[in-house]
């Protein structure tokens, strides 16, 4: 995955570019968003994602996590066919929720990201390159997939939209130990998930 030179480096960036977004805005478009953090940004996508999900305010508004779902999904099938931008269908770029509630959110993610923002780095890069990259775009996928279920399982749509932040900063920073940790999180949160539903 080519990076451009205005791709976030790390949370707090993203973040920023967000909040940037939203500037003058009533309500804040799927596509609005998607252009503050770059058409090629398939990680910074990712992250953003889940992101949104578990935000206070944002995340809970009913079908977020769906919507959030499918943006993943239609990404990263982009990514496995080695596209260099990323396209939406209307029907999701101008989906939009509330500025007051989206800058809410990002106010009280601004903490948790700067502690993040700290533990993470270049490390295994390998893992989040080449043919590691394309292994974590399928296990989002997965996640992704699954994100309409969740919905109906209470706190699961939160995992889910953790997964997905801890793959895209994997992506982000370039750190391999990262995705270890995200693929492992993953894992107990679908058999979570799976458990649930079952039951």
């Amino acid at each position: 995955m080519e990076r451009n030179h205005n791709d976030a480096t790390n949370l707090q960036q993203l973040l920023e570019q967000i909040s940037q977004s939203s500037a003058n805005a009533g309500q804040v478009s799927v596509k609005d968003i998607l252009n503050s953090v770059g058409e090629r940004s398939f990680g910074p996508v990712v992250l953003l994602a889940g992101l949104i999900t578990i935000a206070p305010l944002v995340g809970d508004i009913p079908g977020v996590p769906t919507v959030m779902g499918m943006i993943v999904l239609l990404t990263l099938g982009q990514l496995l066919f080695r596209r260099h931008s990323i396209w939406l269908p209307a029907w999701v770029s101008q989906r939009s929720v509330p500025q007051e509630k989206l800058l809410k959110g990002v106010d009280w993610l601004q903490k948790p990201a700067r502690f993040l923002d700290r533990w993470t780095g270049q490390r295994l890069v390998f893992l989040v390159d080449g043919p590691g990259l394309y292994v974590m775009a399928v296990i989002c996928m997965l996640v992704a997939m699954i994100m309409p279920a969740m919905e109906v399982v209470p706190f699961s749509a939160n995992g889910a939209g953790a997964a997905l932040m801890a793959f895209g900063l994997a992506i982000v920073a370039r750190d391999g130990l990262l995705a270890i940790l995200a693929t492992s999180f993953t894992v107990v949160t679908v058999g979570f998930v799976v458990a649930s539903l079952a039951g």
